[in-house]
């Protein structure tokens, strides 16, 4: 397999770290918050071995530079910028849960240059959407799930794993663990892409998105799955696929993903609709 590079560009929003893996047609993967590239570890090398797969971290996020406004416009704003610097006029484009609402929004501001979009795991937000969302905000006993308070013994830190254990396979602490490391790189702003996500208009934004477009939902997800029908509905030229057993983290699945994105990008119908078991 082709070996991961890291790199940093320049952007007017700061540094954009990024990691990439073989050569070829681009094709970029956006990751869910607070996460990193590092969700995409296992994939990269994947798809890496027919084109040039590039994972930046989300300005805001990972080792990218931090920023003052967190929407899901400014992410797709700072992510355009990094693409500007890398010479990159057209691409493939990927998102997973928040990455996937970022690159609906990228989609839209840039239609000329995203060639194919894969929306994995992504939710539809629009005002009902929204309005569901505040009030259960409203009604929690708790407030959302990656904020805990900071405590002197450390006692937020097996908070914040028990809180996201039941979203995670049993017997992989090592995902749980990667995602924890990616959560406190960003403390305490770690909800700041969960609001993003919830204030997006993107009922207004969708209808601009002019490729062909695979909407993949993973059945084990109890967050995303649900949301896999409402998205493709607003979608008129969207297939769909689902990767069954599927859980919240995309390295669960990495192999069954990569392969459904490598067969779209490479000339899959939009009408697709398929059915993928999890691999030994």
């Amino acid at each position: 397999m082709s070996e991961i590079r890291f790199a940093y560009a320049g952007t007017p929003q700061g540094q954009v770290h990024y990691a990439e893996c073989g050569s070829g047609a681009p094709v970029v993967l956006l990751h869910q918050t607070p996460r990193s590239w590092d969700e995409y570890r296992e994939v990269l090398p994947l798809l890496g071995r027919a084109r040039r797969a590039i994972a930046p971290d989300t300005p805001g996020f990972g080792a990218s530079a931090r920023i003052a406004e967190h929407t899901i416009e400014n992410y797709a704003r700072g992510l355009l910028h990094l693409l500007d610097a890398l010479g990159l006029d057209e691409f493939d484009l990927v998102g997973h849960h928040t990455g996937g609402v970022v690159a609906v929004e990228l989609a839209a501001r840039a239609p000329d240059r995203v060639r194919r979009l894969v929306l994995s795991s992504t939710p539809y937000i629009d005002a009902a959407a929204r309005e569901r969302r505040a009030a259960r905000e409203r009604r929690a006993a708790r407030p959302p799930i990656d904020a805990v308070g900071e405590r002197p013994d450390g006692a937020h830190l097996t908070e914040l794993w028990a809180r996201r254990a039941a979203f995670y396979p049993e017997g992989r602490p090592d995902l749980l663990t990667r995602f924890v490391r990616d959560a406190l790189r960003v403390w305490p702003d770690v909800e700041h892409g969960h609001a993003a996500v919830s204030a997006y208009r993107m009922e207004e934004r969708i209808g601009l998105i002019g490729c062909p477009v695979l909407c993949v939902g993973a059945s084990a997800d109890p967050y995303a799955f649900p949301e896999l029908g409402p998205l493709t509905e607003r979608i008129p030229h969207a297939g769909t696929a689902v990767i069954e057993g599927g859980a919240v983290p995309l390295e669960f699945q990495a192999g069954q993903f990569a392969d459904l994105v490598a067969a779209f990008l490479d000339g899959a119908g939009v009408s697709l609709t398929q059915e993928m078991e999890p691999r030994e």
